[in-house]
């Protein structure tokens, strides 16, 4: 019977641990219920053996992570091994009549034996709890395969493992599968032997284990690998060419690619709306009746470049940047390439980023998600994550959609004939003094359509211009400032957030993994300062951005009636299908209603700016608390302050010409 249970024990079933159908096999064996419950005790040991043989082995040799194959390998040969000569070493007291096993008459108390191994019960427990983990990586949740991010579980992570601790651990197995994938011997085996041998001091660290002591290890081990194989294989001038290009096209630094890709819509979109002979102004979602095909939205970008391209021939240097961006940059609907999962983490938690991934700002270019895209290059994607371009394309798509509605509205002053009409000539005929009655007309009928219009591009001009100029650019300027240090911080408003987090002038480049982890923290902070997770303030801003559209539509179609009405008096052009007058009638009816929706989207816009300047979680957020990482290096990046929705607020103070009488009239 000793025999069996250490054979079980080793991982051999036994059915005398099974327990039996009924109490009376029991006592037909002669097997008391105390022994019963020992037995049961040293089955459960068995299975959990059992099952860790069996499982460790699978993933050891199946599993296509290396951590969950060195994982399993451990505690095959070090863990089950020191359980197995347990096992043999109680079996060779036993048959060496040792004393302290046997007792009179050369019997063995099962209690002495189960007690001996009740110690590798919690052991056994564990191991196979962390084997269960394997499926998942345990700390890694995704590979590392293209258009894939590497996460950290929290609660997956040791004691000793901190945040950032593990950050460098998932950058060095980044860092590490470059170099392999790019297999340049001559810039990276001297790199990897140096980390080799700093790898050799893991080795001597002591159980159990200090999260100090292995922070040290880890930070030497990124330090290494930094210093001798990724600052040849990602050097800092690519890194910040790269950056400087995403501040340009997708922040909207070119004012002019902006302006060229609106236009360049709005021609496909108008475009298509002639093609069908729709012409889509009569109702106020005609937009959504036009479908935009993928080649068409390429096609936007390419005629984009081609813009930008006639701009640069006037001059005499080439620009290099935007053969670049013509090469990376790429303009596609969401629905046949969806979106990066964005990361949470430091500066963006999970409510932010469900926020950010319901972004409505995405419709507003061709009326159906749209968005730009990057296809950066290797190894750049080491410093700017999948979840950093999807930040990026985010907040382009907000920015592009304030700068289209003001584009918009501005061009409606190129529309001549609807602002002004010439005075008669002295002696003018009647015909001339029945023109001039009707233009009188319509001048008063569009009065407070035009003193719509004006309220509406001075609030989207301030806006826009507090957003470029008091956000992106001065936390840029700062970022930049960091990044470069050598180069003086340009801007007069970048000031620290305190004199503890003050950054002194760095003689020597950073790492890759500081830059990235700069980088991401820069761009969310970006995010959260451009209002672009407050889904109070996003709703109305879009819902005033689509009032805003509806408003030109209308007046453009206006534009047209007058031009048909113009031609039925005045030349006898008269079409028998269509009543012009009930149109008109119609259209002015309609452009009332949105003129009305426009004014109460300024006013709901600049209510939700008001409630949040007096939020105490939102300023704690807008002031840096939780930016400041305690993990981190002496000189990580810490975001510069910026003014404050209260300076925006005080540019949107319009007085009574926006509000009261003047407004309402």
């Amino acid at each position: 019977m000793l025999h069996e249970i250490l054979l079980s024990l080793s991982g051999h079933p036994s059915p005398l641990l099974h327990t039996p159908p009924s109490p009376e096999a029991d006592a037909l064996a002669g097997i008391t219920p105390p022994e019963r419950q020992l037995l049961s005790s040293a089955r459960h040991i068995s299975d959990l053996n059992t099952n860790l043989i069996a499982y460790s082995t699978e993933i050891s040799t199946t599993h296509s992570s290396t951590i969950c194959r060195a994982v399993a390998t451990a505690i095959s040969s070090v863990h089950l091994a020191a359980f197995q000569r347990k096992v043999l070493q109680v079996e060779e007291s036993i048959l060496k009549n040792d004393a302290d096993w046997v007792g009179a008459y050369n019997i063995v108390p099962l209690t002495a034996i189960m007690g001996e191994f009740q110690q590798w019960t919690r052991r056994l427990e564990w191991l196979w709890d962390t084997s269960g983990q394997g499926r998942g990586d345990g700390m890694v949740e995704a590979g590392f395969r293209m258009g894939a991010d590497y996460v950290c579980v929290e609660n997956c992570l040791p004691s000793f493992v901190t945040g950032a601790t593990a950050a460098s651990m998932i950058f060095i197995g980044k860092s590490l599968n470059h170099v392999r994938a790019m297999n340049n011997t001559s810039s990276s085996s001297g790199g990897v032997a140096h980390v080799s041998a700093k790898l050799q001091e893991l080795s001597t660290l002591t159980l159990p284990l200090e999260n100090s002591e292995f922070s040290k290890a880890v930070k030497a081990i990124r330090t290494s690998l930094s210093q001798n194989t990724l600052q040849k294989m990602l050097p800092l001038a690519r890194v910040s060419e790269m950056i400087q290009l995403l501040r340009d096209f997708f922040l909207l630094g070119r004012g002019e690619f902006a302006m060229a890709l609106t236009h360049e819509a709005d021609e496909r979109v108008r475009n298509r709306w002639r093609r069908a002979g729709n012409l889509a102004y009569e109702k106020d979602d005609g937009l959504k009746n036009i479908t935009v095909k993928d080649g068409e939205v390429a096609a936007v970008l390419n005629r984009t470049w081609a813009v930008l391209v006639s701009m640069q021939g006037q001059h005499a240097e080439e620009d290099d940047q935007l053969e670049l961006a013509r090469s990376l940059i790429q303009l596609h609907l969401t629905k046949s390439k969806p979106p990066a999962a964005l990361v949470t983490g430091r500066g963006l938690d999970v409510q932010a980023a469900n926020v950010l991934a319901a972004s409505p700002f995405r419709n507003m270019l061709f009326s159906v998600p749209a968005m730009l895209s990057l296809d950066l290059p290797s190894p750049l994607d080491m410093v700017i994550s999948p979840s950093d371009l999807q930040l990026y394309s985010s907040i382009n798509a907000y920015l592009l959609s304030l700068r289209r509605a003001h584009m918009r509205l501005t061009g409606l002053w190129k529309i001549t004939s609807l602002r002004r009409h010439y005075p008669s000539p002295r002696g003018a005929s009647d015909h001339a003094v029945t023109l001039r009655e009707r233009w009188s007309d319509r001048s008063w009928l569009l009065r407070s359509t035009w003193t719509t219009a004006s309220a509406t591009i001075f609030f989207l001009a301030e806006t826009e211009a507090y957003f470029q100029t008091e956000i992106v650019k001065t936390l840029w300027d700062d970022f930049h400032a960091w990044l470069i240090p050598s180069q003086p911080q340009r801007s007069g408003h970048a000031t620290p957030i305190d004199h503890h987090h003050s950054r002194p002038p760095s003689q020597h480049s950073h790492d890759p993994q500081t830059l990235s982890t700069a980088h991401t923290l820069y761009l969310r902070t970006l995010t959260h300062r451009l209002l672009l997770t407050q889904a109070s303030f996003t709703d109305q801003l879009y819902a005033l951005l689509q009032h805003i559209d509806h408003l030109v539509t209308h007046i453009h179609r206006l534009h047209s009636l007058f031009t048909s009405l113009d031609l039925e008096h005045d030349a006898g052009v008269v079409d028998a299908f269509v009543d012009l007058e009930r149109e008109q009638s119609q259209v002015f009816s309609s452009l009332h209603n949105i003129q009305l929706k426009v004014k109460q989207g300024i006013d709901d816009v600049v209510s939700t700016l008001r409630n949040l300047e007096s939020d105490a979680i939102f300023l704690a957020e807008w002031d840096g608390q939780g930016l400041v990482d305690d993990e981190g290096e002496d000189r990580g990046y810490v975001p510069c302050r910026v003014g404050g929705v209260d300076r925006l607020l005080m540019k949107l103070d319009f007085g009574s010409w926006l509000g009261g009488t003047a407004w309402e009239g």
